[in-house]
């Protein structure tokens, strides 16, 4: 109910300010971007209201998730289905889909790089510190990681942008989510299944430490009825009660052994070359490295067949969020205090640590804009659909992709603004 409210107020808003930005004009059509001669640097209320007509039917399809629990409609099991097969079929055909028809060889290289080292450098400042703190973790690490890196680009960040900064600011989302898709997702999915099979390997230890001390107490019992007593003339070294005395647990020790990366990281390799994501990023990569330098395209028939189940994996993945959100307790399921974190890592740290990989790589002007006003972007629904899969902390993505998408609208509005004066 909140959130149709806010969606409600965000569209009276959206008929009612007639513009943002009150520039001038000639001012603006002077000062030279990347291409963007056509812009106006300003967004008018037909471009508010197309922002909210793109959130409207992603709150739509939460609501209903939402109220197919909160009414009884689908069952736990069934939504764990729907999130299963969004992970399995939708998602990697909409990866496969997204990359196959982007251009690899017209890419911004330096865009491209500015965004790789934010990344890449909020990855290794999180690695150092779950290294050194008592408090990090690898599940905290890949959770951090996706709320401060992996916006929702495509479904927000593109009519965000285009009302902001024109229409090739939609190429260079495209081109965002093209990389995130063929190598950061790939890592994130990579380090889930490093986790999942580091947790399979330690219960199967804890199951076999168990059995050995199972038998090793049935043998003390055993041994311990075997004894036959004697009498304190008779007892000698070779009639002493040393069979009794239990034995050093050095099976147990061996079965609860911590187990090796080595074995982890195989598990990890066999678990990741199944998963059906990275087959399709894959395949989408090769296939747009021929399809563009041969001047090809897909087949009608296979291109259609593909289309028709990606088309629905930000629905049901959007839906799934809300069947999940049903389920918990509260609305902000993981407590305000990690929300708070989240939306800092969300809003703050990623455009900050964005801002000075642009500027490091040479970016500046509307380019430079661009690339901090996408990073404040709101955490994109994949994260929680692998987030819910793998069940690492799936109410932290929830709350960031509800709340965020709700804040995300005024911030990105407010970073509009701060970065024109």
């Amino acid at each position: 109910m909140v959130g149709f409210l806010l969606l409600l107020l965000l569209l009276l808003l959206a008929q009612r300010v007639p513009y943002i930005c009150d520039r001038e004009r000639h001012a603006c059509s002077h000062k030279k971007g990347f291409g963007f001669a056509e812009r106006k640097k300003m967004i008018s209320k037909s471009s508010l209201y197309h922002v909210v007509e793109a959130m409207a039917p992603l709150y739509v399809a939460m609501g209903l998730g939402y109220a197919s629990v909160r009414f009884r409609a689908l069952t736990p099991e069934q939504c764990a289905g729907i999130n299963h097969f969004v992970a399995l079929f939708a998602m990697p055909l909409l990866i496969f889909r997204m990359i196959s028809s982007n251009d690899p060889y017209a890419m911004n290289l330096r865009f491209i790089a500015a965004d790789t080292i934010q990344k890449a450098a909020i990855l290794a400042a999180l690695a150092l510190w779950a290294r050194l703190s008592a408090r990090g973790s690898l599940a905290w690490v890949v959770t951090l990681f996706s709320l401060a890196t992996l916006p929702n680009t495509i479904i927000m960040g593109v009519p965000i942008l285009r009302g902001m900064y024109g229409s090739m600011s939609g190429t260079l989302m495209v081109q965002i989510v093209v990389l995130q898709f063929a190598f950061w997702y790939v890592l994130v999915v990579f380090l889930f299944e490093y986790m999942a099979a580091q947790r399979a390997l330690v219960a199967k230890q804890q199951q076999a430490a168990a059995i050995v001390l199972t038998v090793l107490d049935g043998d003390q019992q055993i041994n311990a009825s075997a004894v036959v007593p004697v009498t304190e003339g008779d007892r000698d070294e070779d009639t002493s009660t040393e069979a009794a005395t239990p034995p050093p647990p050095a099976e147990a020790e061996a079965a609860m052994a911590a187990p090796s990366v080595k074995l982890i990281l195989l598990m990890a390799a066999k678990k990741i070359l199944k998963n059906p994501s990275i087959h399709a990023s894959m395949l989408g990569l090769v296939w747009s490295f021929i399809a563009y330098r041969e001047g090809i395209k897909l087949p009608t028939i296979i291109d259609d067949s593909v289309a028709i189940i990606s088309v629905s994996a930000t629905g049901l993945a959007t839906f799934s969020v809300g069947t999940f959100m049903a389920q918990q307790s509260r609305f902000i399921s993981c407590g305000y205090s990690v929300a708070s974190l989240a939306m800092a890592m969300r809003f703050l740290v990623g455009p900050a640590v964005m801002a000075a990989s642009s500027l490091a790589v040479g970016l500046h002007g509307d380019l430079l804009h661009v690339g901090i006003v996408q990073a404040a972007l709101p955490l994109a629904v994949i994260s929680f659909v692998y987030a819910k899969e793998y069940n690492v902390h799936p109410e932290i993505m929830s709350t960031g992709v509800i709340v965020g998408t709700f804040a995300s609208f005024p911030i990105t509005i407010i970073y509009y603004i701060l970065l024109g004066l």
